[in-house]
């Protein structure tokens, strides 16, 4: 029988969350959002982005940080790679730049995992797939989900106009309409870690 892999889940209340100055969105809308894919793709080709999975305990339940825009759009921490770039590197530095302190000398030890889920972009469109199509022969964005495995201290600055969540794996399972098919199928997805449930 194959072992699964562990991974340690430390409490919430583990951990330390500051604020720090707003870190503003490129597009105020979806179409906005499509239409600079577009005109990036025009200069760079296929977009790649990267994000965390950052697994946190609650109750004895695993729980994952979410960025929550507004009131209702919540999404990973993560982003656009630039072309070239290091994925592991790549998603570090967004980490850095979207949950750290702004000084070189207190960056989280973000130990990076592996890659759990791919997903496509066809078109330059909302919808997303975890497979490319076959018809597709120039796919717009390749998006890929990597577990992060977090120290069992840290401090993370959250820009101000973002919040920080820890939403329960029974609360994502199949709640596409809330959350969108990526975020909502990560339960699944993590079904084959086995959660350690550290208690310090």
């Amino acid at each position: 029988m194959v072992n699964s892999p562990v991974v340690n889940t430390y409490p919430l209340s583990n951990y330390t969350f500051g604020t720090k100055e707003p870190k503003m969105e490129k597009d105020t809308s979806v179409a906005d959002r499509l239409a600079r894919m577009k005109v990036n793709y025009m200069k760079e080709g296929m977009r790649t982005s990267v994000e965390a999975i950052l697994l946190v305990q609650e109750h004895n339940h695993p729980h994952i940080l979410l960025l929550q825009i507004g009131n209702t759009f919540c999404k990973l921490p993560g982003g656009r790679i630039k072309p070239g770039e290091n994925e592991i590197e790549g998603l570090r530095r967004k980490l850095c730049s979207k949950l750290a302190v702004n000084s070189p000398n207190f960056q989280p030890n973000w130990q990076i995992g592996e890659c759990v889920a791919v997903w496509w972009r066809p078109n330059f469109e909302t919808i997303m797939y975890p497979y490319c199509p076959p018809h597709i022969t120039k796919p717009k964005e390749c998006k890929k989900l990597f577990i992060v495995h977090l120290s069992e201290r840290e401090y993370f600055a959250v820009p101000k106009n973002l919040k920080l969540l820890a939403v329960p794996l029974f609360e994502l399972y199949d709640n596409v309409q809330r959350y969108g098919p990526v975020i909502s199928t990560i339960p699944q997805q993590l079904s084959r870690f086995q959660f350690n449930m550290v208690h310090s």
